[in-house]
């Protein structure tokens, strides 16, 4: 893999890191690994995302609960904190925001127990990503919200290739313009394997296992 660089903002604690090669998901072979890690288990990093990911919401959109894929948490958590700030418009009548995660079934089904359903149930749902690529995980959540009653209202990632999934928009702090030869391809369509270059690691939301 080539060296790690980061892509930055006018947010010292907002950058996008990257190493560009040749990585397989579990829907795509892509030429940049896009690595999160930090922005969502860094404390000040976590903290400079969501302030930047509530400018999308902030004074406009009714938000109750907020469903986190990807292990995003920790920015789930200041993201619901900024939205109920007292120095914002705030539109949710109760002032507060749930902060859930889904549980998978073994066929990797997003579901969530009866306990936690009355949080989804009736309520406006932002659905929080590390990365929307394929958008195969986003249409995932969106599908496991409505199931169960919930109103989507939008869908907001670190970094995204589509400005919409499902008919739900995303909105994200990154995309392809920051990375102006990024690729995707589905894993039997990609340009890199057919030129004969080999893989170099297995990604996800985890992080990345080299392959040798």
């Amino acid at each position: 893999m080539e060296k790690e660089y980061k892509i930055r903002t006018r947010i010292p604690e907002v950058f996008l890191r990257v190493r560009k090669g040749h990585f397989a998901t579990m829907h795509s072979h892509t030429n940049y690994y896009i690595d999160v890690t930090t922005q969502k288990f860094r404390l000040s990093e976590a903290k400079a995302v969501a302030k930047e990911m509530v400018s999308s919401y902030r004074n406009n959109t009714i938000i109750d609960t907020i469903i986190c894929i990807d292990g995003t948490e920790v920015i789930g958590a200041f993201v619901a904190n900024e939205l109920t700030e007292d120095n914002f418009v705030n539109l949710n009548a109760h002032r507060t925001v749930y902060v859930l995660s889904p549980e998978y079934a073994s066929g990797g089904q997003m579901i969530f127990r009866d306990n936690t359903v009355p949080m989804i149930n009736g309520k406006h749902v932002l659905i929080l990503a590390a990365s929307v690529t394929t958008g195969k995980s986003a249409l995932a959540a969106i599908d496991a919200v409505k199931y169960y009653g919930g109103h989507m209202v939008g869908v907001s990632a670190i970094f995204a290739t589509v400005d919409e999934c499902g008919n739900v928009p995303v909105h994200s702090i990154f995309d392809p313009h920051d990375l102006a030869d990024y690729q995707s391809y589905r894993p039997h369509e990609c340009e890199m394997c057919k030129n004969g270059e080999k893989l170099e690691a297995l990604v996800n939301s985890y992080g990345y296992s080299k392959l040798n």
